[in-house]
């Protein structure tokens, strides 16, 4: 099949209750991916995706749990399409993701190494009062030069997350971040607001978390890349267990430069697959470009991604 396509995968923020269930109760392949990953991490997945709780809001919980409906929702695609991306792409922890769909990392291997990194983040933030805020309607060099003049004066914020045109998550200690919202409204921001997050992703404050990172990666990576990855860390591809080695553990404490990675590779593909909960990247995508993009979260929209894509 000719058809070129991208492999997406969404990060934190994309969870929700419930997510994966349909998969769950349809697929044999579903119900034991998620029995494997619960007896290696010892975490309980049904309990934590299927019922009402506070731990799936935990960034050691968060993040293998969206990997984990991620794995499943390709897993489920690609075994009634076998189609080689042009790319894989996450957004932050959807690096991850990414790295299962294009075979440099085993699924289950996955959800336990991002269950370290959430661990691992979380440790790193433990004692501070850190947190993310949102800004909205601002170019980057705006949100950039007011961040840069406030770690001038001392405090510790800096923009992480470059989402879509006009939307920049900042991360950083929680009461600078306060002190930054009316400058970034005064600054003509639309929207300046606080996200609930128990982490300051993608800065300096995990640095703690670099080595540990690394050290369980040159274990588990393999280097049998399918397809490249586009790296948050450089907006680059890259197809070796070399490259990822040196640029995921710096992942943790870079910008996630997702805008600039759908730009700069819009014009090799016609069309995006987004595999996991919630739709999040075609919110991200919808001014960035005009190709069609599937989101795969349930077996009806499993079914319905499969047929448009035959149909292109």
């Amino acid at each position: 099949m000719s058809i070129k396509c991208a492999f997406l995968f969404p990060g934190q923020g994309s969870q929700a209750v419930g997510m994966g269930q349909d998969f769950f109760n349809n697929s044999d392949v579903a119900k034991q991916m998620v029995a494997d990953a619960s007896a290696r991490t010892g975490i309980d997945f049904e309990k934590l995706l299927f019922t009402q709780n506070d731990d799936l809001e935990k960034t050691e919980f968060t993040q293998p749990a969206i990997l984990l409906v991620s794995a499943i929702a390709y897993k489920l695609f690609e075994d009634e399409m076998p189609i080689k991306p042009v790319y894989a792409l996450g957004h932050s922890l959807g690096e991850f993701s990414a790295l299962v769909s294009v075979g440099a990392l085993d699924a289950i291997d996955a959800v336990e190494l991002v269950n370290l990194r959430g661990k691992l983040m979380a440790e790193a933030c433990a004692g501070q009062d850190v947190g993310m805020l949102v800004s909205l309607g601002l170019d980057d060099k705006t949100v950039e030069d007011i961040c840069a003049a406030q770690r001038e004066a001392g405090m510790k914020v800096w923009p992480v997350n470059y989402n879509a045109e006009g939307q920049i998550v900042i991360a950083g200690i929680k009461p600078d971040l306060e002190k930054l919202e009316p400058i970034l409204k005064e600054a003509k921001a639309r929207r300046a607001m606080l996200l609930n997050m128990s982490v300051a992703s993608h800065c300096p404050l995990l640095e703690s978390a670099v080595a540990p990172l690394a050290e369980k990666l040159t274990e588990v990576l393999k280097d049998e890349f399918i397809a490249p990855v586009i790296s948050n860390v450089t907006a680059k591809g890259y197809s070796s267990k070399a490259e990822a080695l040196d640029l995921l553990p710096k992942q943790l404490v870079s910008p996630v430069l997702y805008k600039q990675s759908i730009a700069d590779f819009d014009d090799s593909v016609d069309c995006y697959v987004e595999f996991g909960h919630g739709g999040v990247l075609k919110g991200l995508n919808r001014r960035a470009t005009k190709k069609p993009h599937f989101v795969v979260s349930d077996m009806a929209s499993l079914e319905a991604a499969i047929s448009a894509i035959k149909e292109l």
